[in-house]
């Protein structure tokens, strides 16, 4: 079986996680921190959207594996590709802008909870 959906979200996500992993790297040099967070606000904030992108990820590509390797529909993958490309990228320009909420933050997450229950609901309600 050839994957012809996920590979694409799955180079664009990675490479939106080496660019916030290179966000931290860049303000751990600005603030001399080498390991934590040195209670730097700045460093803080790359850290928490990294960590943020690196928790929700690896779920949602997996569940993207799972519905291509059981034959979803075309409209199904790229629903749950798409919403979680534009989530994640939403949500780290929120958080970029602001620590607290904001609407950009809020689409963010709104979309990649709509990725893990429409991925959750096609695994178990089947493909339409």
């Amino acid at each position: 079986m050839t994957l012809t959906v996920l590979p694409y979200y799955a180079a664009a996500l990675a490479v939106m996680y080496v660019v916030l992993a290179g966000l931290v790297v860049r303000q751990r040099v600005k603030s001399r921190v080498g390991l934590g967070d040195g209670q730097q606000p700045a460093l803080v904030k790359a850290v928490r959207i990294h960590g943020n992108f690196a928790e929700y990820v690896p779920l949602l590509l997996i569940l993207l594996l799972v519905l291509e390797i059981q034959g979803a529909a075309l409209w199904q993958l790229h629903l749950v590709g798409g919403l979680t490309v534009f989530g994640r990228v939403s949500h780290a320009i929120g958080l970029t802008k602001t620590s607290g909420t904001s609407l950009p933050r809020m689409i963010g997450m709104i979309s990649t909870f709509i990725a893990l229950l429409s991925s959750a609901a096609f695994l178990v309600l089947g493909q339409a």
